[in-house]
């Protein structure tokens, strides 16, 4: 019987957090087409897998966790450069893209990317990104702030410029 509670609260996070996975995907591999892959590929997992969750109040975070490794492996798989495509429109407004924040987003590592994506894409709390990582909340924030020195040093105009 929990199995099955379980597994029904998998299948409602995994629904109402579809547009949350397609974000973070999209975070690592810049690509619709390849951000849609992953988050199916990664609803798949999730809901194949139900039954290794442990506590209902884990849920999301083991998703969060499911889509970055199942991100991960599609660019080990590939071993290529993804290119930034076009922005779609959201539904809401016109997205026009800032290029000088997603060349700076490049120069960020994959851990340092997923923390900020997580942060201030997804609006996680410390504490949840450290637990979506598997790190301490002090390791996530020295992180986070490395990130953002390195961001406000690609985007503050130089000298003569």
């Amino acid at each position: 019987m929990r199995t099955d509670i379980i597994q029904k609260k998998v299948e409602e996070t995994v629904l109402s957090s579809y547009e949350a996975m397609y974000r973070l995907a999209y975070a690592y591999v810049r690509n619709e087409a390849d951000a849609l892959d992953i988050v199916q590929e990664s609803s798949y997992k999730a809901i194949k897998n139900a039954s290794s969750v442990k506590r209902e109040a884990h849920i999301k975070t083991w998703l969060w966790r499911i889509v970055m490794n199942t991100a991960l492996d599609f660019i080990r798989k590939n071993q290529r450069e993804i290119a930034v495509e076009s922005f779609y429109e959201n539904g809401k407004e016109d997205c026009y893209p800032d290029f000088d924040m997603l060349q700076a987003l490049q120069i960020l590592t994959q851990q340092e990317k997923t923390v900020v994506a997580l942060r201030f894409f997804e609006d996680l709390k410390l504490k949840e990104i450290a637990a979506v990582l598997g790190e301490n909340t002090n390791t996530v924030k020295t992180i986070l702030y490395r990130s953002l020195r390195k961001l406000k040093a690609a985007l503050e105009p130089t000298e003569g410029a």
